[in-house]
Formats: structure tokens, sequence, C-alpha cells
């Protein structure tokens, strides 16, 4: 037998244990990770403190005539007995429970109908069936009846995780499409998370390695009062006039925004963080433009600590309160 063959045997060797090992590997990134979530109807005041937070001297003008309003929204829970609620951090404001995934993974989300009409959860981007669609059909997850559960199976493939150009996870809305023109103004919006193959901190934490923290805001101007201009609603998750907490991060911390929209032709944003930049999928900016229905994952290294704006540059959009503050902390020893 020739050296050169013997080469070529070896590497063939080699090549076959490494596939061996790759093929448990993988199926083992691989999880079918379960939520459970309940449409349930509530409250929402806009603006908690009553007050303007940025500039108290301004007012909330005729934003603040009426704060409180009913609204329906999407709850999350530990189990199947939906009797404990999941924590959410302060910042998520109005919007329903994050769903986390890594590619490759099958998600069953088990959704109960807690309200007096019908809703559903419509996922943007990941691969499904007809019947696990939330829209359009016959079927029952199509239109969940009040009183009434049904389980979603969504598959994250390759064509739902991120892209060449994109950063280790990416962001997708969902939300319930019966009378969509109608239930995202009531409240039923949420987002899902997908971290690349291989990035996952564990297979228990599929939230990528190469970020310390992930932020989500939804800019979305509500609208309450058919069209008069006290009932639009100028939110960054669902408050104004920087009554939305929580953003809090410090300098050297590795930090991804995930930026969403939706609503109507008026919703044209242009997110603007004051003090810092961030990466674009390769851009370097300080504005990023969304419309509505519109998704983007930004990354950003904060350079400068202090109690930063966060707002919506469109001039009417900053008057009528979609602004926030967010904080950067000192360096942590």
């Amino acid at each position: 037998m020739s050296v050169g063959y013997k080469g070529r045997i070896m590497a063939l060797a080699i090549f076959i244990i490494a596939f061996c090992m790759w093929i448990p590997a993988q199926a083992a990134q691989a999880a079918v990770r379960e939520y459970w979530v309940a449409a349930e109807q509530t409250s929402w005041n806009y603006a908690p403190s009553g007050q303007n937070l940025l500039k108290p001297d301004a007012g909330l003008g005729v934003w603040g005539t009426t704060l409180t309003y009913p609204k329906y929204r999407y709850i999350g829970y530990t189990d199947k007995t939906y009797s404990k609620p999941l924590p959410q951090p302060t910042w998520m404001g109005i919007l329903g429970p994050e769903i986390r995934a890594v590619v490759g993974d099958t998600l069953k989300v088990h959704f109960l109908n807690k309200t007096d009409r019908p809703l559903s959860m419509h996922p943007h981007g990941l691969f499904y069936d007809k019947s696990s669609e939330g829209a359009d059909g016959s079927g029952m997850g199509a239109a969940v009846p009040p009183g009434k559960s049904f389980t979603y199976t969504w598959v994250v493939d390759a064509d739902a995780g991120p892209g060449p150009a994109d950063p280790s996870s990416v962001v997708w809305l969902y939300h319930s499409h019966v009378m969509e023109d109608e239930e995202a103004n009531l409240g039923l919006i949420g987002t899902i998370i997908v971290t690349r193959q291989g990035m996952a901190r564990s297979a228990a934490d599929p939230a990528p390695r190469d970020v310390d923290q992930e932020f989500t805001t939804l800019f979305m101007i509500f609208n309450e009062e058919n069209g008069e201009e006290s009932g639009m609603k100028h939110t960054i998750n669902g408050r104004i006039f920087g009554n939305l907490h929580g953003y809090e991060t410090s300098l050297g911390k590795r930090v991804r925004w995930h930026v969403v929209a939706l609503g109507n032709e008026t919703d044209n944003h242009t997110v603007h963080w004051h003090g810092q930049t961030v990466l674009d999928h390769g851009r370097r900016t300080d504005v990023v433009e969304v419309l509505p229905a519109s998704m983007t994952s930004v990354d950003m290294t904060p350079r400068s600590a202090g109690n930063w704006l966060l707002h919506c540059h469109v001039d009417d959009h900053m008057m009528a309160g979609m602004s926030t503050r967010w904080r950067v902390l000192p360096e942590t020893k």
C-alpha cells in the first residue's frame, strides 16, 4: 500500500470520526423550548408618575388629559397552570414575554385566551405550517376563542436566524392577527430573540454569549381616541415623557439594542441615543430608522457615563413624549 494511499485512508478515517462527533454535538444544541402565554384584559397607564419626567415645567400637554385606558396584553407564565407570572424587567413596559431560541430549536408556545374576543399569536420570521401561522385561516390557531387554548409549533430554522451581516442575535415581532389593525393597538405585541447556532451562553440559556446585555425598544403611537390628539400616545414600550424606567448599563459593557416598530403611516421613527454610537450592520451611527413592522438589532459599547436621552428624532413625536432616559454608570471594578 502506498504512503499516499495510506494518508488518504487516514484522512478519511479522521473525517468520519469528526463527523460522527459533530452530529450528536449539533443535535445536543437543538432544543424544544416551551412557553406559556395568556392574553388578558387589563388597564394601562402611559405615565404612572402623572408627570413629564423629562421637562417637568412643560407638563404632559393634551397627552396627559387621560392616561389610563383598558388594554389587552400577553402575559407569560412559568408553566401550564398559568398561576405564576414570569417576571419581566421594568423596561419591557407593555411588551409581552420575550421568547428566546437558538437556530435549530423548536418552540412550543401554549396560548390561553383569557379575554372576551378571539385572538392569536402570529410570529414573524420563524418557520411554521398553516395551523401554527396564527392568522389567515380557518383552524383554531388562527383565532383562538375566549376561554380556549392552542399550542403553536414554530421551528427556528437557518432562515429564522441571523444572516451573514447580522449580529449573533436578531429580533422578530409577534402579535395577534385576527383583527390585526386593532389588536396591536390594544397592546398585544411581543418579541422573539433568535441566537446564532453555537453562540448561546448554554443549553439552558439561549442568550448570545458575546454580549453582556440586551434591551428591546418598541416605538409605536397608540391611538386611544379615534385620532384625537390627546389620545395619540407616542410611546416607547407603552410609556411617554420619560415614564419608562430600567434601561441601565455601565461603561465597557457590550450592549445589544433590539429596535422594533408597529402602527400606522405615522409610525416612521428615527431612534436616537444621546452620548453613544451604535454599530448598525457595519455602519456606525447614533440614529436608526424604523417603519411599521420593522425589526433591527444594533450593538453598542457605552463610552460616556451619564443619564442619557433615548428618543424618536421626529419633531412631532418628541413633542408628544416619545422619549425616555437611559443610564450609563461608571465602569464597575
